[in-house]
């Protein structure tokens, strides 16, 4: 598992240094679908930082089975709200950039990005250009490079956020079929109550100044949906449906009136 254990998070400001995250504990089991939800400012993005490698903890200490974390590696998989794809190469060749860059032989390569493809529904579309595909499309190409190298968790930062309503509900279901399939651990931050709650196994509520954990609560919505339940109906449950309004006033209140 991922462990973080006690982490603070500083950065240094003109007026001296601002705590982004104050004594963080969490555990990311492998196999759990851990979501990060909390108003703006509360340090979602930073802690996912910090858990890719990207920034270092100003105190405490990240690690993955007792190994502490010193930087990106590749079983850590990053997957962005702009998903970062080459625009010079098409929908394969995204796929396939990163086992490339490990040097994979090309017909081990091409062999799995085919099997992406396939898993990714995106075969008819292999050639196509980036502007010619559509933004779930994008964000499919996204998680099909991200799952090349085999990462052992997928980190994913507001990935649906830009997409239009239909499409992110497609792609939420899209996301939890993908994960009970390769059975990867997931952390994923989000702003959005019902993603939050229709997704997470493990929901992390956070709260801001500085950017510290509320409460960790175990869920089941998105693995009845996985067992086949209809999403609208388990979105229709009065137990949904209630913890939704629970949170949205206790978490998002004043987010609200501020806007």
């Amino acid at each position: 598992m991922i462990r973080i254990d006690s982490v603070s998070v500083s950065f240094e400001s003109a007026g001296g240094d601002t705590t982004v995250l104050s004594d963080i504990d969490l555990d990311l089991r492998d196999g759990s679908f851990t979501v990060v939800l909390g108003p703006s400012g509360c340090g979602k993005t930073t802690l996912l930082n910090a858990i890719a490698g990207f920034i270092a903890p100003s105190s405490g200490r990240l690690t993955i089975d007792g190994e502490t974390i010193a930087g990106p590696g590749a079983d850590r998989g990053v997957v962005a709200q702009d998903d970062a794809l080459l625009p010079w190469q098409n929908v394969a060749q995204n796929i396939g950039f990163g086992l490339e860059l490990a040097g994979v032989p090309r017909a081990a390569r091409e062999a799995k990005v085919q099997s992406l493809l396939a898993l990714t529904a995106l075969e008819a579309y292999a050639h196509y250009p980036l502007w010619k595909i559509s933004g779930g499309m994008r964000q499919r190409v996204a998680l099909a490079r991200s799952l090349a190298v085999d990462p052992r968790f997928l980190l994913l930062d507001e990935p649906l956020g830009a997409l239009d309503s239909l499409t992110r509900t497609r792609m939420q279901e899209y996301l939890l079929r993908l994960w009970t399939r390769y059975g990867k651990g997931i952390l994923m931050i989000t702003h959005d109550i019902t993603e939050a709650l229709f997704m997470a196994t493990d929901l992390v509520l956070m709260k801001a100044s500085p950017g510290r954990i509320d409460s960790i609560r175990r869920l089941d919505f998105g693995e009845r949906f996985v067992a086949g339940e209809p999403s609208r109906q388990i979105k229709n449950d009065r137990a949904f449906i209630g913890l939704r309004d629970e949170i949205e006033a206790e978490f998002f209140a004043g987010e609200t009136e501020e806007a």
